[in-house]
C-alpha cells in the first residue's frame, strides 16, 4: 500500500476538514501556516509507513505517551490519519508513570478521556529503582528507558498488540547516530523499524522523518498539556545535550544539514566502509591482470583518488 503516493491532500482545502474535525483538532488553529505544517507532518509520517512497510499485518498498536511534546505529536498525526481512514489499525495510549516525584496523574487521563481515546496508565515505580542503581552525577537515561522499554513490551503483550510506536523523531535518530560513533565506536541509530528480541513485537517510530523543531511548533499550537521529566530532563551535561548542540551549531552554520544526514543514513555503502563482516573485502581481486600493461610507467598525481 503506497500511501504516500494514493492519498489526496484534503488539507489543501483548509477548513473543510475542520468541521468534522475530531476532538483532538476542536480548538486547532484554522491559520494556512498550521495547515501547512499539520500536512507537513502527515506527509512524512506518511512517507515512513511506506518505506520502512509498517503497516504490514497490523491490526493493533500501543502508543508510548510520556506526557512530552513528540508522543503527544505522535498520538495527535496517528489520530488525524485514522480519522481520515489512512491508518486501518487500532490505537490504544499508554502511559507508564514511574513513580517521579511531583508526577501530575491527572493530566494524561483526564487528557485522553476529554479526546475519547482508548488508553491505559501503568503504575511502576522504576524511578526508586533508576535512582538506588545509579551512583550519584551519572546518567539516568539509559537504565531508565530499558526499565520503561520492558514494562511497555509487557503492557503491549498484555493489550494484544503487535507494536509498539515510539515517538522518536529526526534529531533523536541523529544524535543516537553520533552518540554511537563518538562514544560507541560503531555506526548505528535508532531504526524507524525493529523486531524485539523476543520476536513477537515491533517497535515503530513514524515520526523518524519529523523535525523536533517542526514538532514543538505543533505541540505549542496543539496547546498539549505537557509533563516535564524530573529525571533525566533535570541533569546537566548529558552526552545526548552535547550531540543536540554540535547538530544545531551545524544546521546555523550549514542550513539543512541534517536532512542530508538523515538521507545518508539511508545510503550506505558497505564496501566503501571497514567492516569486514559487513562486506566480503577478502573476495575481492583482479581477474585479469594484463590491461596494467599499458600504464607501465604511469604514476597518479598527488591528490588523485580513485573510489
Amino acid at each position: 500500500m503506497n500511501i504516500a503516493a494514493n492519498i489526496a491532500d484534503d488539507l489543501e482545502t483548509g477548513e473543510a476538514n475542520d468541521g468534522v474535525a475530531p476532538a483532538l483538532f476542536a480548538d486547532a488553529p484554522r491559520s494556512v501556516s498550521f495547515n501547512k505544517l499539520r500536512k507537513r507532518l502527515l506527509r512524512q509520517v506518511r512517507q515512513a509507513f511506506d518505506d520502512f512497510d509498517m503497516l504490514k499485518g497490523q491490526k493493533r498498536w500501543l502508543v508510548g505517551l510520556s506526557g512530552g511534546k513528540d508522543s503527544y505529536g505522535l498520538l495527535a498525526l496517528l489520530l488525524d490519519l485514522k480519522w481520515r481512514g489512512l491508518l486501518p489499525v487500532e490505537l490504544i495510549a499508554c502511559n507508564l508513570d514511574q513513580g517521579q516525584p511531583n508526577f501530575p496523574k491527572h493530566v494524561l487521563p483526564d487528557y485522553l478521556t476529554k479526546i475519547g481515546v482508548r488508553h491505559r496508565i501503568e503504575y511502576r515505580d522504576t524511578y526508586s529503582i533508576v535512582k538506588e542503581k545509579v551512583p550519584e552525577g551519572a546518567t539516568y537515561c539509559s537504565l531508565c528507558s530499558r526499565l520503561r522499554r520492558g514494562n511497555l513490551y509487557r503492557i503491549a503483550r498484555e493489550e494484544g498488540c503487535d507494536a509498539l510506536v515510539l515517538g522518536h523523531h529526526r534529531e533523536d535518530i541523529l544524535e543516537t547516530f553520533f552518540m554511537n560513533f563518538f562514544h560507541g565506536g560503531r555506526l548505528a541509530s535508532m531504526p524507524a523499524k525493529l523486531l524485539n528480541d523476543e520476536g513477537d513485537l515491533m517497535v515503530l517510530r513514524p515520526l523518524a522523518y519529523a523535525a523536533e523543531d517542526d514538532l514543538a511548533k505543533f505541540a505549542a499550537a496543539m496547546q498539549f498539556p505537557i509533563i516535564p521529566c524530573d529525571l533525566c530532563g533535570s541533569q546537566d551535561g548529558l552526552q545526548r545535550n552535547a550531540m543536540k548542540e554540535m547538530l544545531a551549531d551545524i544546521e546555523r552554520r550549514m542550513p539543512g544539514r541534517k536532512d542530508t544526514m538523515l538521507r545518508a543514513l539511508s545510503h550506505v555503502n558497505p564496501s566503501h566502509l571497514l567492516d569486514p563482516k559487513l562486506f566480503d573485502f577478502s573476495s575481492l581481486g583482479v581477474t585479469d591482470p594484463s590491461w596494467r600493461a599499458g600504464y607501465a610507467g604511469c604514476s597518479l598525481h598527488e591528490g588523485q583518488i580513485f573510489a
